[in-house]
């Protein structure tokens, strides 16, 4: 993507920050962010930060490209305030949406979730039946038919995508998410730091675990094809979480066994993989780091 002007909604948050930096090299970039979770420490110098929430009349809506990635991004913190979940994730969907068509953009990516595939060993294809069991999940689902309305009532293009388990690291832009962050990040800080991490269960389950450059990567390409629909952003792989233990274990040099608990959560999905046959089949994109590479990424600054 080059000379553009682009919104990225949820701009200063993690997977937002990595693409707004990404971008800002060949295009005009706005950040919006509402700072609720995340940080203009993210951000790049040519990236133009604007504080303000996606429920704004007003957003710097004159743009080429919108990414809307701003979100209450997890079960937990959708399920701490239902309402404003809601609000942030449809209605603040459809604002940010509709500004920007009326100021005549019809390019729209977006975020959605692997979540509502459920617990799946087996590649999940975007075409699978899927249902919502959480607010979050609902929330996302309604994305996809909101996205659907503005696609044949506007003849906008609107992409849809389902990511899977995306990490960086605490050295990259994912550290202010504390709690939130992906479990390879929070992991490896605390193996590092000579402290047992904490394994829901036996530590079988297992995760699709995609690094934040490959997605960045999908969601520029969405919007250079101008996808429409839904589609996954996985690597079609997955690990369980003794593996990932072990594997950072080796690459730090230590030996600092997990502690094994009871999962605290009534709604879990326990196993994640995605199918991505389809965005590949779409614009080429396939994950260009390995699990085994991001693993060591992650640990590199602790060394």
């Amino acid at each position: 993507m080059q000379g553009k002007r682009v919104l990225v909604t949820g701009g200063a948050g993690f997977i937002g920050s990595n693409l707004a930096n990404h971008l800002a090299a060949e295009n005009e970039v706005i950040a919006l962010d509402d700072l609720y979770l995340g940080t203009p420490e993210n951000l790049d110098d040519a990236v133009e930060f604007v504080r303000g929430s996606v429920l704004d009349d007003d957003l710097p809506s004159e743009v080429d490209v919108l990414f809307h990635l701003a979100a209450l991004s997890s079960y937990k913190m959708h399920e701490e305030n239902p309402r404003l979940g809601a609000r942030v994730n449809v209605e603040g969907f459809v604002n940010a949406v509709d500004q920007v068509r009326q100021d005549g953009c019809d390019t729209v990516v977006y975020a959605s979730t692997s979540s509502i595939y459920g617990s799946r060993t087996e590649p999940s294809p975007e075409d699978m039946e899927v249902e919502a069991r959480t607010g979050y999940e609902a929330s996302k689902l309604a994305r996809e038919r909101y996205a659907e309305y503005f696609h044949h009532h506007y003849g906008m293009r609107l992409a849809g995508m389902r990511f899977f388990s995306v990490y960086q690291g605490y050295a990259g832009n994912e550290e202010h998410k504390g709690e939130y962050a992906n479990t390879v990040a929070q992991f490896t800080d605390e193996i590092a730091n000579g402290e047992r991490p904490e394994l829901f269960g036996d530590g079988t389950q297992t995760r699709d675990f995609t690094h934040v450059d490959d997605v960045v990567r999908g969601l520029e390409l969405a919007a250079d094809h101008r996808l429409d629909g839904v589609y996954n952003l996985g690597t079609g792989e997955s690990y369980d979480f003794n593996t990932m233990v072990d594997m950072i274990n080796e690459e730090l040099g230590t030996d600092v066994e997990p502690v094994y608990v009871e999962n605290p959560f009534d709604v879990y999905v326990h196993d994640t993989m995605a199918d991505p046959t389809k965005m590949k089949e779409a614009t080429g994109w396939e994950p260009e780091i390995s699990f085994e590479e991001g693993v060591r990424r992650v640990c590199e600054p602790y060394l």
